[in-house]
């Protein structure tokens, strides 16, 4: 490690803790101490309008690629299985894994309450980065990481050996954990979920955490700690923050149905489908329709039905909006029910809205308090 990568790692620190993200000591530790730029490879990916490219380590040379490295962003790795290693041009597609940015690394690891003598399972290596700060944070024989794809498990791997870590690493689908090394005080995973997979309870102990994103087909994300009960429930709210991870790969869409402007039924909408636009309207959106994708069109929004293929799609007359719908599930009724509520309640913030996973696995979403408006999430 060289002098200039060492004053990036202290000036990243000071940044992170500038914005008040950063409080716990050993943390801010951890962060002075793991050289990011050797969990970054040789390349990145950085979005160029619609495509993303590659930013190679040789071009930009070291001094820019230890700021790069250093930087509190998130860096793209790998879009549609394609490492930015060896993409020779601009790649169209969606990223499937990066690097998140710090302060989130941060953020998630202070929320899930983690201390000395804890051990975790972080789900989604990924470049290896945040199973770094952790091994650093609570020693390497307490971290267990699990990593879906062999190929980026196989290259954490070697960057977490360059960086003197060894921790305990596992590929194989992270919604399974790993129950060899159960059970833990915390899950903390780097991907989102469309809902809390089973393992995951199974495998922590009473009065431990799960920190995770919960998202879906709409891609609305909440941030969420859920700490775990003697009878094998859990329960917590959302924070708020307005932050966002890839769908673990089991739960990503499937190809939807190819959308058409099916007339369908038509009617007046009791909402604005510019609500949608808002981080919690969409959050909303998609508690009322959770297998629907959500589409922006020239005039409004479209909602296909992933199963079915119903679909929903709103457009301006005049000073209103009308919505049309087609096939078996109304998806704009369900919308509007879900938002409607939330507006009676004074349409809060994120943070208002909390979740419980009962024993048998039934998971749902209320805003409130638990006895308050809720929706129960697909399993």
């Amino acid at each position: 490690m060289t002098a200039d990568s060492n004053r990036h790692r202290q000036e990243l620190a000071d940044a992170i803790a500038a914005t008040g993200a950063l409080t716990d000591p050993a943390l801010r530790e951890a962060v002075e101490r793991v050289p990011r730029e050797l969990f970054l490879g040789d390349a990145v990916y950085r979005p160029n309008g619609t495509a993303w490219e590659p930013v190679r380590r040789e071009d930009v040379g070291e001094g820019e690629w230890l700021r790069l490295a250093c930087a509190d962003r998130t860096w793209v790795t790998q879009v549609d299985g394609i490492d930015a290693r060896n993409a020779t041009e601009p790649v169209s597609g969606n990223p499937t894994s990066s690097s998140t940015l710090p302060s989130l690394v941060v953020r998630m690891l202070q929320l899930s309450g983690i201390r000395d003598g804890n051990t975790v399972l972080e789900i989604g290596t990924g470049t290896g980065y945040s199973t770094a700060i952790l091994a650093h944070r609570l020693g390497e024989e307490n971290v267990t990481s699990i990593e879906y794809d062999p190929g980026i498990a196989r290259r954490a791997a070697a960057h977490l050996d360059a960086a003197g870590c060894a921790p305990t690493l596992v590929v194989g689908d992270g919604l399974q954990g790993h129950k060899e090394r159960a059970e833990y005080d915390a899950v903390v995973a780097t991907c989102a979920v469309r809902h809390i997979p089973a393992p995951w309870l199974w495998q922590v102990r009473a009065g431990g955490t799960i920190t995770t994103t919960l998202s879906g087909w709409m891609l609305a994300s909440g941030l969420l700690r859920l700490t775990v009960d003697d009878d094998g429930s859990a329960s917590g709210r959302f924070t708020g923050d307005t932050v966002s991870y890839m769908l673990a790969r089991p739960h990503e869409r499937p190809p939807r149905p190819v959308f058409f402007r099916h007339q369908g039924h038509v009617r007046p909408s009791l909402v604005d489908p510019g609500l949608l636009e808002d981080w919690t309207g969409r959050f909303v959106a998609q508690l009322g329709a959770p297998s629907a994708e959500l589409l922006t069109t020239s005039d409004g929004v479209a909602l296909v039905d992933i199963a079915t293929g119903s679909q929903a799609w709103t457009e301006a007359v005049g000073e209103r909006w009308v919505v049309h719908q087609h096939g078996p599930l109304r998806l704009w009724d369900q919308v509007e029910d879900a938002v409607v509520s939330w507006q009676a309640a004074g349409a809060p913030a994120q943070s208002a809205f909390g979740m419980t996973v009962e024993a048998d696995v039934t998971q749902t979403v209320w805003l409130g308090s638990p006895d308050g408006p809720s929706w129960q999430l697909p399993v």
